[in-house]
């Protein structure tokens, strides 16, 4: 068969696949994540039937789903919201790292790894995942929660903070003196400044450089725009996710409102190609070995995303419940974990690290969504409303 129609196909195929497991989803109540992965896992390398054709497609398509997600979730927050929770999330992100990175580490030294994989571990650890909670706030309807802009600031403090930790990790893996590491710091932490700069006081231009009536040319402008943004930020060591999301906060009023509109459908396209893309390039039988070990790291991660979400929420003054749903939307790891391994690897830590973080993060995309649905069963909110009353009249007689 022609190459050019077998390629076809098969993305026609996968995008097929891709909707009947989305409807399978909606009947099952549940995200469509964790399916997408599992049917990756079983057309990926070493999978039932692997997929040969169209990587390239796929490979770019799922980059582009990452920056459209952060994109939208962008959109739906002003300068103003963005700079007050991330005020307010300060220390909740400190916590977040420390909770975050030790596990990692401490697992790194007891698997024999040495230290420069510790400090590779404690990243991928730490991270969460903001292509996948942004796909799963959405799915489950949660962007006008009390508590999503908890989460939001918790995950822009880690990616912004990617300014830092990466440099440092490259100089520490191809062994820079300290000047060098210095100097690739302070490039990376100018670019944040810059992009934060042009977002936070000048959204009113990019909004008005960026409008058209014509759909069209919206889309193509808003989508051009963030695409640069987010590839200048990546070449500056900083997490292109940021510059798109930062894109998202500096368009404001009736463009941010029409730009939603006709970017939703190329979200969840992309995004869907997204998770179907990291499914596609894990072997089962090479994560086989480190399921056990890497179910146990992840069970620990998880819980301390949770007591991060928990108390960062209870800080805002939110809900029982929201304080739950902030802490479970925290779990998934992603795609900047697995970057954090390639390059462990690329630079000649034990290979072993990297089927280990892919165990570890396929374990936490795929139980991070169902966990997030509890805290909207029945039960969990007869609970949650429970808890909430004794402390209301715990309060009272105090008083």
């Amino acid at each position: 068969m022609d190459d050019g129609a077998l390629v076809l196909i098969e993305i026609g195929a996968l995008l097929l696949g891709i909707s009947l497991l989305g409807r399978l989803a909606g009947r099952l109540g549940i995200s469509s994540i964790p399916l997408i992965l599992l049917a990756g896992l079983a057309f990926g390398e070493g999978g039932l039937l692997p997929f040969s054709s169209g990587e390239e497609f796929i490979e770019i398509g799922a980059e582009i789903g990452v920056i459209l997600l952060l994109l939208m979730l962008g959109l739906e927050y002003t300068a103003d919201e963005l700079f007050g929770n991330l005020h307010r999330s300060r220390r909740a992100g400190a916590l977040d790292a420390v909770l975050g990175a030790i596990p990692g580490a401490l697992a790194a030294l007891i698997l024999g790894w040495g230290p420069v994989a510790a400090l590779a571990m404690a990243g991928i650890t730490w991270i969460s995942s903001s292509g996948v909670i942004a796909r799963m706030l959405h799915d489950l309807g949660r962007l006008a929660n009390r508590e999503t802009p908890v989460v939001l600031s918790i995950l822009v403090i880690e990616d912004l903070a990617m300014a830092f930790y990466l440099p440092i990790l490259r100089a520490v893996l191809i062994g820079l003196d300290a000047g060098a590491a210095l100097v690739t710091v302070v490039v990376s932490l100018a670019a944040v400044m810059l992009i934060l700069y042009v977002a936070l006081r000048h959204g009113q231009v990019v909004s008005r450089l960026v409008w058209s009536r014509n759909a069209e040319v919206l889309l193509l402008s808003v989508l051009g725009l963030t695409l640069i943004v987010a590839g200048l930020a990546a070449q500056a060591n900083v997490s292109a996710a940021v510059g798109a999301f930062l894109v998202g906060i500096a368009i404001s009023g009736p463009v941010a409102a029409h730009a939603h509109r006709l970017l939703a459908p190329l979200r969840d396209l992309f995004a869907s190609v997204f998770f179907l893309f990291f499914g596609l390039s894990t072997d089962p039988a090479h994560i086989v070995r480190f399921l056990l070990p890497a179910a146990a790291l992840a069970i620990v991660t998880m819980a301390t995303k949770v007591l991060t979400g928990y108390l960062a929420a209870r800080a805002a003054g939110i809900a029982e419940a929201g304080r739950w749903r902030a802490g479970f939307a925290l779990t998934p790891r992603g795609e900047f974990s697995i970057v954090i391994a390639g390059l462990a690897v690329g630079a000649g830590v034990d290979r072993s690290l990297a089927v280990f973080a892919t165990a570890y993060v396929l374990i936490t995309m795929i139980v991070g969504p169902l966990l997030a649905r509890l805290p909207d069963t029945r039960w969990f909110e007869a609970w949650a409303g429970q808890v909430q009353a004794g402390r209301r009249r715990r309060g009272v007689s105090a008083a």
